[in-house]
């Protein structure tokens, strides 16, 4: 019987703090794309199959998301942030005025 080593990738650890302040810049940007590439971006520092189940979301709905330009819609978002740990607030602008 021949047996095959198998590659498994190694993930970097992921400090919640450090993936919130990296996300929180891709959100101050208040640019879609750029927001969707950063959580493309980090979603590669977790195994995708366990996002998925905690997600509830298949791995290639994942992949399709946050893999090109087109735009993930927002259940996902808040699906994907919520299994990477973390939770989405909203908070007032800084120097910003509303204006009503």
């Amino acid at each position: 019987m021949r047996w095959e080593a198998r590659v498994t990738k190694t993930y970097r650890p992921v400090t919640p703090s450090q993936l919130a302040d990296e996300l929180n810049q891709a959100f101050a940007s208040a640019e879609p794309h750029t927001i969707s590439r950063a959580i493309g971006q980090a979603l590669k520092d977790f195994n995708i199959s366990e996002i998925s189940k905690k997600a509830e979301l298949q791995r290639t709905s994942i992949y399709r998301a946050f893999g090109n330009e087109q735009l993930p819609n927002f259940s996902t978002v808040l699906g994907v942030l919520t299994a990477m740990g973390l939770q989405l607030k909203v908070a007032p602008k800084r120097g910003g005025h509303a204006s009503f």
